[in-house]
């Protein structure tokens, strides 16, 4: 008989991996686009399953097979845009003399972009806020690209992102690091921190971990 432990460790998204066929792969894209397009529209709030379905075109039987929950969904719409982020900062180097230098960049650039869509940004945010036990998959994603990220910017530009070797120290820093962001970026989208506030915690804590 399947406890309650039992169940939430059940309800996980469908990863790209999962997805056998490029029709799958195709419908778990498309039901992303809807929720990022739905929430930069109208926040936390517009993003129903049913509205999601509808605009993704797909039953909705179907978008809970892929994505169980509404916080499954955004939090994995979230990992998908750190991981198009990563995807963006390996196209060049990473400007930037040190290592601080190059990591208060990157997380300034990100930053940035997030705040020019205010809506998606508190709808992706509050959705990380919310997620529980039952998330931890996707929450790992979305950490996993914030690491990599980090990780690129902490290391000679010159290395190829293939051939880094971070050392434990590396994964504990970027872990803080990545905590630190995420922390502020709820105070900013909770109206406790300002745009500028965010900003200089990021440039602080890298440079105290860093140095």
């Amino acid at each position: 008989m399947a406890t309650g432990a039992d169940t939430v460790a059940g309800m996980r998204s469908l990863t790209s991996e999962e997805l056998g066929s490029a029709a799958q792969q195709e419908r778990r894209r498309r039901i992303l686009d809807a929720t990022i397009a739905l929430a930069s529209a109208g926040g936390f709030d517009a993003v129903q399953m049913r509205t999601v379905a509808e605009h993704a075109d797909v039953a909705l039987g179907t978008l809970y097979r892929y994505f169980p929950s509404k916080i499954h969904l955004l939090v994995s719409a979230l990992g998908r845009e750190f991981e198009q982020a990563v995807e963006s900062l390996e196209r060049k180097p990473v400007p930037g003399d040190t290592a601080a230098d190059r990591v208060t960049y990157v997380l300034e650039r990100t930053t940035r972009a997030l705040q020019r869509d205010p809506n998606l940004t508190e709808a992706l945010t509050r959705a990380f806020m919310f997620a529980d036990a039952s998330v931890a998959g996707e929450i790992r994603v979305v950490a996993t690209h914030v690491s990599r990220m980090l990780m690129r910017a902490m290391h000679d530009p010159a290395v190829p992102t293939d051939r880094i070797e971070p050392s434990e120290d590396d994964v504990a820093i970027a872990k803080v690091i990545g905590d630190v962001w995420l922390a502020s970026l709820v105070q900013w989208v909770t109206g406790r921190a300002s745009a500028e506030d965010v900003a200089k915690s990021m440039e602080v804590a890298a440079r105290l971990l860093l140095r």
